[in-house]
């Protein structure tokens, strides 16, 4: 095996995955993302708007028979800090975290709030890392909420999401595409090239391994340098 190939169980070494959240998370669906991505040899950060603090912590959703007490993650990494392009993978949380993360001040007199609701610092990542199509991009159950301040991104994008923000995703222009009946909510995942949709955290582990599998395929793809026999 060539040495600077990674391991078949390890195909992400290497690598860096980017997991958008804020507050009302849900601690199953980051803690898959932390695990099944290290197990791949992924280096997982979880970034969010710090507002002008070296740390945030924050609170998980409390669903009975989800999430029955409140959780806590601590983050120290701002999401302004660092560029889409340091990343294989970004994906923006499931559940309410992506409404919190599109927060931005009152718009004063004069400032266009168009311009504003843009240019939330969480907002600005995820369309940055929509118009590049190296970078594989999840969006599970409500995270679409994090494109429709900049619809052009999510235009004529074909997706699922959860019912909930699906008004929404329409009204930005995106298609949405039904599972059969009948289809285990595990299993609802859909792929539109480099992004990735489901309808519901439960769909998480699908969620990973089909990133995994698009990463590996880009990595297969991509033009080996000058001088490197494949």
């Amino acid at each position: 095996m060539n040495q600077n190939q990674p391991a078949p169980q390890q195909p992400l070494a290497g690598k860096r995955v980017a997991v958008i959240m804020e507050s009302q998370f849900i601690p199953q669906e980051l803690e898959i993302y932390r695990q099944r991505f290290q197990s791949y040899g992924a280096t997982v950060d979880f970034v969010s708007h710090l507002w002008g603090n070296p740390k945030l912590r924050f609170y998980s959703t409390v669903e009975p028979g989800v999430v029955d007490e409140l959780q806590w993650l601590e983050v120290g990494i701002e999401v302004d800090d660092v560029k889409p392009s340091d990343y294989a993978a970004i994906i923006a949380v499931a559940n309410y975290a992506t409404v919190r993360l599109r927060s931005v001040s009152d718009p004063a007199p004069g400032v266009d709030p168009h311009e504003l609701a843009r240019n939330a610092p969480a907002v600005r990542f995820f369309c940055e890392a929509m118009l590049d199509r190296r970078i594989v991009k999840g969006a599970p159950c409500h995270a679409l909420w994090l494109l429709t301040p900049t619809p052009e991104v999510l235009r004529g994008r074909r997706v699922v999401c959860n019912t909930v923000v699906l008004a929404d995703v329409l009204n930005a222009g995106a298609e949405y595409v039904p599972f059969e009946p009948g289809t285990p909510q595990p299993e609802q995942v859909f792929v539109d090239d480099d992004l990735v949709t489901n309808t519901g955290w439960h769909a998480t582990e699908r969620l990973v391994d089909t990133i995994k599998d698009i990463i590996v395929k880009k990595q297969q793809a991509a033009p080996a340098p000058a001088g490197v026999t494949q």
